[in-house]
């Protein structure tokens, strides 16, 4: 009995509510809309073809920025990348882009609005986050695995630039089969976030042009 109510827990971690198809400026995907009871936030997925069963399947895991995704910010590389991996995905023809809520790499908008005052102060986006008691990264990929597992998918392809999602999926039992670069042209204004990120988080960057 013991054993039966653990098991019914574990399903009911995520539950995929909501299905919907989604036209968008990349393509058509359809759109998932998840509950969940680990941190009670509104996840998604944007799926493309048919994902069920497969191997080596295209996934982009994106973590909400709403400055960059929705505002278009030029601070950082969030809505490029969303877009491209968008656009990768549609001409691939099957794949997957979870979009996770946790912003600012899992510090919420507020204290990464107060870490860009920082950074506008000199520091980068690293020491800004850590000058307000967190860590440089607090992101967490559990809901992620969740989710690929749901929708059955059997081994990935990442579209990441970053080697700690990777570690963090594998240890979660998802089979990584390789890695798809995620690289925007840098400017101006992202060229030292894009430098941090290779220097400090060990991010799979080309070297950016200052």
């Amino acid at each position: 009995m013991i054993v039966f109510w653990i098991f019914i827990d574990v399903i009911e971690q995520v539950q995929d509510l909501v299905q919907t198809r989604l036209p968008t400026e990349q393509g058509e995907f359809v759109l998932h809309y998840y509950s969940n009871t680990i941190d009670n936030k509104e996840h998604m997925a944007l799926v493309k073809g048919d994902v069920a069963n497969k191997e080596n399947v295209p996934v982009r895991i994106h973590s909400e920025c709403f400055t960059g995704d929705v505002l278009g910010s030029r601070r950082c590389d969030c809505g490029e990348q969303l877009a491209m991996a968008m656009q990768l995905i549609n001409d691939l023809g099957c794949g997957v882009l979870i979009y996770l809520r946790q912003e600012g790499r899992g510090i919420g908008l507020l204290k990464k609005l107060q870490a860009y005052n920082l950074q506008d102060e000199g520091m980068d986006t690293v020491d800004a986050n850590i000058h307000l008691g967190y860590l440089a990264d607090e992101r967490e990929y559990n809901i992620a695995g969740l989710i690929l597992d749901s929708l059955h998918v059997k081994s990935v392809q990442l579209l990441t630039n970053n080697p700690e999602k990777i570690e963090s999926l594998t240890q979660l039992g998802i089979h990584v089969t390789g890695r798809i670069p995620v690289q925007v042209v840098a400017h101006d204004e992202n060229v030292g976030y894009l430098k941090t990120k290779a220097k400090k988080m060990a991010h799979m960057l080309f070297e950016p042009k200052s």
